[in-house]
């Protein structure tokens, strides 16, 4: 790591002990206009006990592809409470909804139409659990560990592996899996992935709305600590051309029938029902990702859909377990490395358990 930046890290340190005099620090993230996070943080005079308790607040949407510059307010509402694992104390990270001056949600705003799916289909109590696949790079744009000018030896050792020239940068991954316990998101697991300098983290069960909420705030942990080792954090779907895997975002789906012995039945009439509408869900499921579903490289074809019992080259898995055991939950392979937790999580909603008249993930996209 650089002598910089740990010689910055340890100045912090000191300032971050002072009192902070009854002030909370509140830490406002939203998703921008390029599906990236932003963040600027307000001084309250008090922890708030709920979101009901937090101002509204507004910020310059012009500088973040989300407004013109003519009419450049774009307003800040709350929508979750995470404990603040870089502040610590009473201090907070607030997620928040982006919203237009004229009552409108924001063109990036796919939060609110997913809430609203998820309200009308509460009911079926959806769970969702996304595995978040990353490349690690460093302040120059290589590939963090990999020789300078060069390649690692092929791909291999290091999926899960152990040891030195197998794993890099795992104190960032642990120091990342901390704060994102301590801040309250549910992560379930890491892993170190196919690709050397390429991790995984895993979100959920979690249900409905939530999912996207604790992806999102987990995603922004994991910028803020990369960002203390002076390491950079893709999400691109093929970070590196040729023989490389790329990165997905895995997602697992369950509804409560499914969970129940006999739901093989209810899994199996979902995935149909996801293989009507595979191009929908292909033009949402992130960006520049027909560069990584190519039918290799442990993926399907963004072409045609296809599903199977412990199949990684198929758009649907049904785990072996699962198919045994005659319920569970399956796997959609498909969506990229760099989703919008929202528009996944709504499009899969909305086609295994129907639309509702004023709520459309796929219209608002295209719109």
């Amino acid at each position: 790591m650089s002598s910089t930046v740990i010689s910055n890290t340890t100045n912090l340190e000191k300032y971050l002990r002072l009192p902070q005099n009854g002030a909370v620090l509140a830490e406002y993230i939203w998703v921008d206009g390029s599906n990236g996070i932003r963040s600027k943080c307000k001084t309250l005079s008090k922890a708030p006990k709920s979101v009901e308790d937090l101002p509204e607040w507004n910020f310059d949407g012009s500088s973040t592809d989300q407004a013109p510059g003519s009419d450049s307010d774009v307003y800040l509402r709350p929508v979750a409470i995470y404990k603040d694992p870089f502040r610590l104390g009473e201090n907070i990270i607030v997620l928040c909804e982006c919203w237009n001056n004229d009552g409108t949600p924001n063109r990036a705003n796919y939060r609110h139409e997913c809430a609203k799916l998820m309200e009308a289909h509460a009911a079926e109590h959806i769970w969702f659990g996304i595995e978040q696949e990353y490349t690690l790079f460093d302040e120059f744009d290589h590939v963090y560990g990999w020789p300078k000018g060069g390649f690692p030896a092929p791909q291999g050792p290091y999926y899960c592996g152990v040891g030195t020239g197998k794993v890099f940068c795992r104190d960032i991954v642990e120091a990342h899996y901390r704060a994102s316990l301590y801040a309250g998101v549910n992560i379930s697991g890491i892993n170190a992935e196919v690709m050397p300098s390429q991790w995984e983290f895993q979100v959920g069960p979690c249900e409905g709305i939530k999912m996207g909420d604790d992806l999102t705030v987990c995603r922004y942990l994991l910028h803020r600590v990369a960002e203390e080792f002076g390491v950079k954090i893709s999400f691109h779907p093929k970070p590196l051309a040729g023989e490389w895997n790329g990165a997905g975002c895995h997602t697992n789906v369950s509804t409560e029938s499914m969970r129940q012995p006999g739901g093989m039945k209810y899994i199996e009439e979902a995935i149909q029902k996801l293989s009507k509408r595979h191009h929908e869900h292909i033009a949402v499921y992130g960006e520049d990702n027909d560069q990584r579903l190519t039918g290799r490289h442990e993926t399907a074809s963004a072409a045609a859909f296809s599903y199977g019992v412990a199949n990684r080259g198929a758009s649907v898995r049904i785990p072996r377990s699962v198919a045994k055991e005659g319920y569970g939950y399956f796997e959609d392979r498909r969506p990229a490395s760099n989703i919008d937790p929202y528009l996944v999580t709504g499009i899969i909603a909305e086609t295994i358990l129907g639309s509702i008249p004023d709520a459309d993930i796929v219209k608002q996209v295209n719109h």
